[in-house]
C-alpha cells in the first residue's frame, strides 16, 4: 500500500476549500498533525483554474477539466466556448456559436455526452449533443475524459464529455445568487423585425437542513440572446470543356442573404441531496430546458451558369492557373427574392436518482436510475417572389459578380430595384416545384404553367430522441499491497429516437388557373420595409411578414411526400437496448519506491438494434411505402487500463491503454430505404434492389494509448506533454450489403417475391487506420518570477493531429473534425477584485457537416480559424467595497477580429461555399450573492 504521504501544496489546497473531489481522497492519508499547513485564499477564476488542475491531477484517467467558483459562472458564456479551449479540444461554430465539440481530431459523432455520469440524448439527427442546448449558468464545471475506464458508463472513440451540478451538501454556506447579463451585437439589426440585443438572467438558491444532512439546490435561468450574420452561399461551380480543350469552372449560382436569429432558452435545475447517516446519501437531480431558435433570413437566389440568361464571354475574366472564371455578366436573368424563416423548437427533460448505501466498512453498493428525453420541431418557411411568374415571364435584369481574393464571395451588379413592391411580387420566380399532385390540383396539367406552381416551401421534420438507465453497482475495499479495492457492476440503457420528416408545397391563395395565373402583390398588412443586402452589392430588397401570411391562410399548403420519396427515407426510427457488465480493479501500490495508482478493468458491452422505417417505390407517380423492420446484435469486450506513477511531489507519468467503441450515425442505421423491384434476380439471387440505411452497421472500433508526462509546480501552474495513438478499425463507408425483405410485396402484382433478400447499397463497416498526436499544456502563474506579478497567469496549449485512414476500398479518407493543429491561450490577471481576460482559440482546416436541403447532414471543407474573446470583471467586496459585498460586474466581448466562418467548394480558395461573418458580441453582466 502506498505511503506516499499528500505534500503541503495539496494540503494548502483542501484547507483553502478550492481542490476538487478527487483531491480530497488525498485528506484521508497518515499526516502529521503537528505540521503547520499554510492556507492559501484564492477566489474567482484563480480559484477555478486550481479546481481544474486538481482534478486533471487526482484523476485517474488522462482528464481536462472546467470549474465555475460559484454556480453560473463558468468562465465563458457558453458551455462549449469553454470545452473548446481545453488541449486537444476545439469546436466548430454553428450560427454563429461553438457547438459541436471535437476532441483530438474526432467529430462530435466519436464522442459521448453525460450529465452527472449518465448519457444524454441529442437535439440533432444523430448522436452529437450541441452543447448550446446546455445552460452554462446552472453548470458547476465539465470533466472531459480522454481514456476511459470500466466503470465509465458511455462510449467514445474520442472520449467523453461529463457537465456535473453542484452537490448542496458540498456546500459550506446558504447560497442566494442573481446572475444578469445584457447582450449586444454589433451589427445593426440586418432585418427589420430581427433582434440585436438581448439578456440572460439566472436565479439560484443552494442551502442545508437538517444538521446538514439534507441539501437543495435550485435554478432558474432565462435567456435571449440575439446573433445576426451576413452570408455569401453558393450553389455550386459547374465544370466545362472549353473550345480551346482546357477545363474551365464557373459560378452556377448564389444564395447570399442575412440572417437575424434570437436564441431563447428557459430552464430549471433541481438537486435534491440527502445523507441521513454514515452509511446512506441519496442524489436526485432534475434539469429542464425550453430551447427556441428562431431565425429570419432575407436574401436573394441568383442563378448564373444554371439559370436562363446569356452569359457575355467578352465580361469573363479568367483565373490563368485554375481556369476558374472569376468575373462575368449574365443577361436576361430572372432572380428568387426570399422571405424565410426557421423555427427550430426543442423541450430537454433529464433526472437521474442515485443511491450510494455502506453496507460495511469495507463494502459499498450503488443504484442509479436515469432518464433523458428530447422533443424536436423544426418548421422552415422559404417564400419566393420575383417579377414573373416561372422562367419566362416578367422582368429580366442583366447581372454580374466578381470574386474577390478574400475568401469571401463575391460581389454583384444589378440594374432593377429589387425594393420595389410594384415590381417584386411573390410568386414562383423560376420553374421548381416538379409535382405531378401539384399540377393535378390546380389543373394546369398539360399548360404553360405546368411545374411553375411552387411561390415557397415548408420543411417541418420532428426528432424525439428518449433514453432510460438503470445501473447496480458495488466497491469492496481490499487490504494487500497492489490493488486497493474491486468495483463491478451491470447496466441497462434503452434508447429510442425517432424522426419524421415532412414538407410543404406554398402556393399563392390567390392563383387561380386561368383566372388569375399571376404572381400575388404583398398586401400592405405585411410589409415591412427591405434588408440590406449592400454586403454582396444588391441594394435593398422588399421585406415582408412570411410567417404571418402563412397562418392567417394567404398561401394554400401540399405536402411534398405525396409525390416526392425522399421524405421516405428520411423518416425513421432506431431503437438500441444497451447491457453491459463491468470489472474493475482500482491499483494503488509501490513500484520501485515510487507510488503506482489507476486502474485495470474489462467491460462487456451487448447491444440489440431494431430499425424500423419504410421501403417506397413508385407507383403511377405517387409514392407507395410498406413499413420495414430489421433487427441486429452484437457484443463487445472492452478492456482497460490507467496506471499513473508519481516520480515525486509534482512530477508523474500516465499510462492508458483501451479498446473503444463510436456506434454509427442514426440517420446511418435506419431502415427506410427506396426499394426496385426487379422481374429477374441480380447476381445475388435477389429480386429486390434499394439504397438508403443499413440497420445491420455495427460500431466503429479503436485500440488506443495515452502517455502523458505531468509537472504541478505549482498550486496555480502545471506543464503537461502527451502522445497519443488510435488503431481504427470497422470505420462505416459507402459500399454493398444483404437486406432482411421479408413481408415486403410487389407494389405492383401484390405478391411476395421468390425470396425476401435484397441487394442494398449504403453505408457499411470496413477500413480503418491510424491517427496520432501529440499535446502540450501550460498553466503558468507568473507569480513565480516576481511577487509584483500576483495574479497575473496564462493558460496555453498545442495539439497535432495526423490520420492515416483509408476505406475498404484504399481510398483515402479524412475524419470529420479534424484539424492538424489546434492551439488554445488565456492571458489573465485577478487582484484586488479586478479580473482581466483575453483569449484565443485557434484550429486549422477541417471537414465538417452542416445542414444542406431538407435539413441532410452534408460534409463540407472548412477552413481554419482563430477567434479571440476578451473579458474585464470586478468584485467589489474583493476590492474592499464592503457596503457592495457580494456584487460583481463583468464586460466581455466575444469573436474581437469579427472571424468569419469560411466553407469552401473544393480545393480552388475562390470557389466559396460559404463565408459568414457574425460581427463581434457584446455582454455586460453583473453577479449579485445575498
Amino acid at each position: 500500500m502506498s505511503m506516499f504521504k499528500p505534500s503541503m501544496l495539496t494540503l494548502a489546497l483542501i484547507g483553502a476549500g478550492v481542490s476538487s473531489h478527487t483531491a480530497y481522497a488525498a485528506q484521508e492519508k497518515k499526516v502529521d498533525s503537528d505540521k503547520k499547513v499554510e492556507v492559501i485564499e484564492v477566489k474567482g477564476f484563480r480559484a477555478s483554474v486550481i479546481e481544474s488542475i486538481n482534478t486533471k491531477r487526482f484523476s485517474s484517467e488522462v482528464v481536462e477539466s472546467i470549474s465555475a467558483e460559484d454556480i453560473g459562472k463558468l468562465p465563458d458564456s457558453s458551455i462549449a466556448e469553454s470545452i473548446a479551449r481545453l488541449p486537444g479540444l476545439t469546436a466548430q461554430r454553428l450560427d454563429g456559436r461553438a457547438s459541436k465539440v471535437s476532441i483530438r481530431g474526432f467529430g462530435e459523432n466519436e464522442s459521448a455526452t453525460t450529465f452527472n455520469g449518465r448519457e444524454q440524448v441529442s437535439i440533432s439527427d444523430n448522436r452529437g449533443v450541441e452543447f448550446d442546448l446546455y445552460p452554462s449558468e446552472i453548470m458547476s464545471g465539465v470533466t472531459v475524459y480522454k481514456t476511459p475506464s470500466a466503470s465509465l458508463e458511455a462510449e467514445g472513440i474520442a472520449g467523453v464529455i461529463d457537465m456535473q451540478t453542484v452537490k448542496p451538501l458540498s456546500v459550506d454556506d446558504r447560497v442566494v445568487q442573481v446572475n444578469g447579463q445584457y447582450e449586444q451585437t454589433s451589427f445593426d439589426k440586418l432585418n427589420p423585425d430581427g433582434n440585436d440585443d438581448g439578456f440572460r438572467g439566472t436565479v439560484s438558491y443552494i442551502d442545508k437542513f437538517a444538521d446538514d444532512t439534507i441539501g437543495v439546490a435550485v435554478a432558474l435561468s432565462t435567456m435571449t440572446s440575439p446573433n445576426q450574420e451576413k452570408r455569401w452561399n453558393s450553389w455550386g461551380y459547374p465544370e466545362f470543356e472549353g473550345s480551346d480543350g482546357k477545363q474551365y469552372s464557373i459560378l452556377g449560382g448564389a444564395k447570399p442573404f442575412v440572417r437575424s436569429s434570437t436564441l431563447e432558452r428557459d430552464s430549471a435545475m433541481l438537486v435534491l441531496e440527502a445523507s441521513p447517516n454514515d452509511q446512506l446519501s441519496m442524489v436526485f437531480d432534475a434539469l429542464y430546458v425550453d430551447f427556441k431558435d428562431e431565425k429570419i433570413l432575407r436574401g436573394i437566389e441568383i442563378p448564373f451558369a444554371w439559370g436562363q440568361g446569356a452569359i457575355a464571354a467578352s465580361s469573363a475574366t479568367i483565373d490563368s492557373e485554375s481556369g476558374f472564371i472569376s468575373s462575368a455578366v449574365t443577361q436576361g436573368q430572372r432572380v428568387v427574392v426570399r422571405n424565410d424563416y426557421e423555427d427550430r423548437d426543442a423541450e430537454l427533460t433529464s433526472f437521474g436518482f442515485n443511491a450510494n448505501y455502506n453496507v460495511s466498512e469495507t463494502l459499498s453498493v450503488e443504484l442509479d436510475v436515469s432518464h433523458s428525453s428530447v422533443d424536436r420541431k423544426v418548421w422552415s418557411l422559404e417564400s419566393y417572389s420575383g417579377t414573373g411568374r416561372g422562367d419566362a415571364r416578367g422582368v429580366a435584369d442583366n447581372l454580374g459578380y466578381t470574386f474577390l481574393d478574400s475568401n469571401t464571395g463575391a460581389q454583384f451588379s444589378h440594374q432593377l430595384d429589387y425594393s420595389d413592391y410594384n415590381l417584386i411580387q411573390i410568386g414562383g420566380p423560376l420553374s421548381w416545384g416538379w409535382s405531378s399532385a401539384l399540377n393535378e390540383k390546380y389543373g394546369v396539367v398539360g399548360t404553360d404553367y405546368e411545374n411553375q406552381l411552387q411561390d415557397g416551401f415548408i420543411n417541418a421534420p420532428t426528432i424525439d430522441d428518449e433514453l432510460n438507465a438503470i445501473k447496480l453497482a458495488a466497491k469492496q475495499a481490499l487490504e494487500n499491497d497492489f490493488v486497493d479495492s474491486i468495483e463491478f457492476g451491470i447496466s441497462r440503457r434503452e434508447r429510442e429516437k425517432t424522426k419524421v420528416s415532412e414538407g410543404y408545397f406554398m402556393t399563392s391563395g390567390e392563383f387561380s388557373y386561368p383566372n388569375n395565373p399571376g404572381m400575388m402583390m404583398v398586401p400592405e398588412e405585411y410589409r415591412l420595409g427591405s434588408a440590406n443586402l449592400d454586403f454582396i452589392g444588391m441594394g435593398n430588397m422588399i421585406a415582408y411578414d412570411s410567417r404571418r401570411m402563412v397562418a392567417d391562410g394567404k398561401f394554400d399548403l401540399l405536402a411534398e411526400s405525396l409525390t416526392n420519396p425522399s421524405h421516405a427515407t428520411k423518416s425513421w426510427s432506431v431503437d438500441e437496448e444497451v447491457t453491459a457488465a463491468y470489472i474493475q480493479a482500482n491499483i494503488d501500490a509501490d513500484i520501485a519506491g515510487l507510488p503506482l495508482t489507476g486502474n485495470a478493468g474489462l467491460r462487456y458491452v451487448k447491444t440489440k438494434q431494431t430499425g424500423k422505417g419504410n421501403a417506397f417505390n413508385s407507383v403511377d407517380g405517387k409514392v407507395v411505402t410498406s413499413p420495414t423492420m430489421v433487427e441486429h446484435d452484437y457484443s463487445h469486450v472492452l478492456p482497460s487500463l490507467n496506471l499513473s506513477i508519481a516520480l515525486d511531489e509534482t512530477q508523474t507519468i500516465r499510462f492508458g491503454v483501451a479498446k473503444t467503441i463510436s456506434r454509427p450515425r442514426l440517420d446511418e442505421m435506419n431502415a427506410s430505404i427506396n426499394a426496385t423491384y426487379n422481374q429477374r434476380p441480380d447476381e445475388n439471387g435477389n429480386y429486390w434492389e434499394v439504397n438508403g440505411g443499413n440497420p445491420t452497421l455495427e460500431p466503429k472500433e479503436s485500440v488506443g494509448l495515452d502517455l502523458t508526462y505531468e509537472n504541478y509546480f505549482s498550486a496555480e501552474g502545471y506543464f503537461s506533454v502527451a502522445v497519443f495513438q488510435k488503431d481504427l478499425k470497422q470505420w462505416v463507408f459507402d459500399g454493398t450489403y444483404e437486406i432482411d425483405m421479408t413481408g415486403v410485396v410487389d407494389p405492383i402484382s401484390g405478391e411476395l417475391p421468390p425470396n425476401s433478400t435484397g441487394s442494398g447499397s449504403g453505408k457499411v463497416n470496413g477500413g480503418g487506420g491510424d491517427l496520432w498526436g501529440y499535446e502540450v499544456a501550460l498553466t503558468l502563474p507568473f507569480n513565480m518570477f516576481h511577487d509584483s506579478l500576483e495574479g497575473v497567469g496564462l493558460m496555453a496549449s498545442h495539439t497535432s493531429v495526423k490520420s492515416d485512414i483509408e476505406d475498404q476500398n484504399g481510398n483515402e479518407y479524412d475524419l470529420p473534425g479534424l484539424s492538424d493543429r489546434i492551439q488554445s491561450f488565456t492571458l489573465y490577471y485577478e487582484n484586488n477584485g479586478f479580473q482581466a481576460r483575453a483569449s484565443m482559440r485557434k484550429r486549422s482546416a477541417f471537414k465538417g457537416d452542416v445542414y444542406g436541403l431538407g435539413f441532410d447532414t452534408v460534409q463540407v471543407d472548412i477552413l481554419g480559424e482563430t477567434i479571440w474573446d476578451a473579458q474585464l470583471g470586478y468584485d467589489f467586496a474583493e476590492g474592499g467595497f464592503d457596503q457592495l459585498a457580494g456584487l460583481s460586474m463583468s464586460l466581455q466581448v466575444q469573436n474581437i477580429t469579427e472571424e468569419p466562418f469560411t466553407a469552401l467548394s473544393g480545393d480552388n480558395p475562390l470557389q466559396v461555399r460559404d463565408y459568414q461573418d457574425y460581427g463581434r458580441t457584446y455582454l455586460l453582466g453583473f453577479s449579485y450573492k445575498f
